[in-house]
């Protein structure tokens, strides 16, 4: 099958990635977190993020007490 996406487009999607690099790297972690629960998280490692995500909240929570907008 031939490569159905333009040139111009493909110079224009690597330029975007170029210019956003921190935020193609996250949007990549979300895509990957949301596989990995999806499809082949064990009822340990949901718990394992239950805790982290608790822990996360916690943290978020102090450091808006610190530095509100």
């Amino acid at each position: 099958m031939a490569n159905k996406t333009s040139p111009a487009r493909i110079k224009a999607n690597r330029k975007w990635e170029a210019k956003n690099k921190r935020k193609n790297t996250i949007n990549g972690y979300q895509r990957q977190g949301r596989t990995f629960i999806r499809n082949h998280a064990t009822e340990e490692d949901l718990q394992d993020y239950e805790k982290l995500i608790a822990e996360r909240r916690e943290k978020l929570k102090a450091e808006n007490k610190n530095n509100p907008l």
